[in-house]
């Protein structure tokens, strides 16, 4: 391609030249292609080059190589550099059908699930019947979508390009894997990272705690409580420090009486609560890992790194020490993720620059908040 042929959407050579010399551009689609080689290290490339590409509506990123080669009378190997710029995009546009999709098939999954768990509703009864388990459904898509929600909006607010949430129907014991939004673009600096990060967990609790003080009004439903006076082995949630909280506030502590029964919305919140702690680990990319990069900045990768360990010995000091076998499975699957996720890395801001104090206490606080969601046995089985 001669240089009167290069796209003219993107910044020129001219513009990239002090940090990347520039000897070809192709065109991939909305992509540009900047083919050259880097005069500077690649983060200082990337931080130079970051506020001119946005100005022309573009994230630009430095790679080696580019998956289709390229077309063109200099061939794209895998060790050239390329500066892949694509174009931004923030918000939605279209109708996400996908997300719609999901969304739809959620709903069902945790209805029914809802109605023949815990409502104990037969699929005999039709599907008019477990509408009777619409309270059970808002609690845990409300809990689950408000988190996911607060991190969409905190996005949209730094201008960074991500998904509207995408809902995982699945069937367990809540009838869904959770929700997780996708970032596609770049994090400009760790005041971003940690607005981002935070909003979650934040967002999500503050639905958490409405959700279980409206659900500890409610009086527990009529086949669960014969259910709790059978015999035999059944699954106990056993309840947060955050969960008490709420209910002695409400003055409703009384229903958390061992072995007690509670309408299944307080189940949502029992969730909100258990999310809430496994988002907050402080690991690679989960919420709880982007608060600590933006805190700590790369200091985070030591502490990251102690994560698995201590999910582990968590596991191991239950099945030695204590003597049981309950939530040892979750404490392990999740000492395993953690040991993935901290070798990936944390995210990395383009401006790496420290936070304010304000953000460090609201961080220091959201893990406080955390811990009150903790219990070291969250699901046990119980034999009576």
């Amino acid at each position: 391609m001669e240089r009167s042929e290069w796209p003219t959407a993107g910044p020129s050579a001219a513009d990239v030249a002090p940090v990347f010399a520039v000897y070809d551009v192709r065109e991939d689609g909305d992509r540009l292609v900047y083919v050259g080689q880097p005069r500077a290290p690649p983060g200082r490339v990337e931080r130079e080059l970051w506020p001119r590409f946005r100005e022309c509506g573009y994230e630009v990123q430095l790679r080696q190589g580019y998956p289709d080669g390229g077309e063109g009378d200099i061939p794209i190997s895998a060790g050239e550099y390329v500066l892949v710029a694509r174009p931004r995009l923030v918000g939605v546009d279209g109708v996400p059908w996908t997300n719609v999709a999901l969304l739809v098939a959620t709903v069902f999954s945790t209805l029914l699930v809802g109605a023949t768990t815990w409502y104990r509703i037969p699929l005999s009864a039709g599907p008019v019947a477990m509408l009777e388990a619409w309270p059970f459904v808002v609690a845990i898509l409300g809990v689950l979508g408000i988190h996911e929600l607060g991190h969409y909006v905190m996005s949209r607010y730094h201008e960074v390009d991500a998904t509207l949430p995408y809902f995982i129907p699945f069937p367990s014991v809540i009838g869904s894997m959770g929700a997780v939004i996708r970032m596609k673009g770049r994090i400009p600096d760790r005041e971003a990272l940690f607005d981002i990060g935070v909003a979650g967990p934040l967002a999500g609790l503050a639905a958490t705690v409405v959700v279980t003080a409206v659900g500890l009004q409610l009086d527990p439903l009529p086949v669960q409580e014969a259910a709790s006076r059978e015999a035999g082995t059944f699954i106990r949630f056993n309840n947060p420090a955050l969960l008490v909280l709420v209910a002695e506030l409400t003055g409703t502590a009384g229903k958390l009486a061992a072995n007690g029964s509670v309408h299944p919305v307080v189940f949502g919140g029992w969730v909100g609560m258990l999310v809430t702690v496994l988002n907050l680990l402080p690991v690679g990319q989960l919420d709880g890992g982007h608060i600590l990069r933006a805190v700590l900045g790369p200091r985070q990768e030591t502490l990251s790194a102690a994560v698995p360990a201590l999910l582990f010995a968590l596991a191991a000091y239950l099945y030695v020490v204590e003597g049981t076998v309950n939530s040892v499975a979750i404490w392990v699957f999740w000492g395993l993720f953690a040991l993935g996720l901290a070798y990936a890395g944390a995210a990395e801001p383009v401006y790496d620059e420290p936070l304010d104090r304000r953000r460090v206490a609201v961080g220091l606080l959201t893990f406080v908040l955390g811990a009150l969601c903790f219990t070291p046995v969250p699901i046990e089985i119980v034999t009576v």
